[in-house]
C-alpha cells in the first residue's frame, strides 16, 4: 500500500505543479543542474537527426551473440565519431537508434546537420571506402536517416539513481526526423524536411558537375516526396548523395 500512495503522490504533484520551461543555448546532458526530477525542462532549436539500423532481428538469429555485439559497436562507434567531428552531440542511444542534436537556430546549423548524414552514409556505405566492406563476411550495415528543425523541449524522467533515469526528449523535430528516418530505404538513407530543405545552403543542396559543353551547372541532389506526418501529407526530400570523408 505505501509504494501504491507513494506513487499516486508524486503523480498528483506533477499534475498539480507548475512546469517550468528555460531555455538554454546547448544541448542538456543527463547531469545538468538545471533539470531535476520536478517539473522542469530545458528548451533548445536545433536541427534533430534520427539515425536507425535496419535489419536487426534478422541479424541477431543470423549470427551469435559476439558477432551482433560487434556489429553494433561498429554501427555506434561510426556515428558518434562522424557527430563528433561536426560537434553533433549524440543523445539517446535505444536499442539500435540514436538521436544527434545540433545547437543553433542558423541555415549553417541545418547544413551541417545534412553533412553528418552524408559522411554517414559515405563510411557506411560506400563501396570503395565504406566500413561495409570490413563487415561483408558478417552482415552489412543497412540504415536509415532522418532530419529535421525547431524548439525541442527535454525533461528529466525516471527516479533518483544512476540507473533509473534518462532525458526525455519532446518536439516534432524529434518525431519528424524518426519518422523520416523509418521511412529511408537504400540507397536514398537520408531523408529530410520540406523545412530543412528550403533552409539548405547551397552546399548542402546542390552539386557541381560540369556538362557537356565543359560548363559548371549546379544539380539538386534532393528528389521530393509525400509521407503522412500527424494524418496529414507533407513533402520531404531524400538522397543517394553522400560526402566523402
Amino acid at each position: 500500500m505505501a509504494l501504491k500512495e507513494d506513487i499516486k503522490a508524486k503523480v498528483k504533484a506533477i499534475l498539480d505543479e507548475k512546469f517550468v520551461v528555460t531555455e538554454v543555448t546547448y544541448i542538456p546532458k543527463i547531469d545538468d543542474p538545471k533539470l531535476t526530477f520536478g517539473n522542469t525542462g530545458l528548451k533548445f532549436t536545433g536541427s534533430s537527426l534520427f539515425i536507425d539500423l535496419r535489419g536487426s532481428t534478422a541479424v541477431l538469429n543470423t549470427h551469435n551473440k559476439p558477432i551482433v555485439a560487434k556489429l553494433h559497436m561498429a554501427f555506434f562507434h561510426t556515428i558518434v565519431k562522424i557527430a563528433n567531428s561536426l560537434d553533433g552531440n549524440v543523445r539517446s542511444f535505444n536499442g539500435d537508434s540514436a538521436l544527434i542534436f545540433f545547437q543553433g537556430n542558423l541555415k549553417a546549423t541545418l547544413s551541417t546537420a545534412v553533412k553528418c548524414a552524408m559522411k554517414i552514409k559515405y563510411i557506411i556505405d560506400n563501396s570503395e571506402g565504406g566500413i561495409n566492406e570490413l563487415l561483408k563476411k558478417y552482415s552489412k550495415l543497412d540504415f536509415g536517416i532522418g532530419i529535421d528543425h525547431g524548439n525541442i523541449l527535454c525533461t528529466k524522467v525516471g527516479v533518483g539513481g544512476e540507473h533509473n533515469r534518462d532525458i526525455f526528449w519532446i518536439g516534432n523535430p524529434v518525431n519528424k526526423s524518426t519518422v523520416l528516418g523509418d521511412n529511408s530505404k537504400a540507397p536514398y538513407h537520408i531523408a529530410i524536411s520540406s523545412y530543412v530543405y528550403s533552409n539548405l545552403l547551397d552546399w548542402a543542396k546542390y552539386h557541381t558537375r560540369k556538362n557537356a559543353w565543359g560548363q559548371e551547372e549546379k544539380v539538386d541532389m534532393w528528389t521530393p516526396g509525400t509521407f503522412t506526418y500527424n494524418g496529414q501529407s507533407e513533402t520531404y526530400y531524400y538522397t543517394s548523395y553522400h560526402w566523402e570523408v
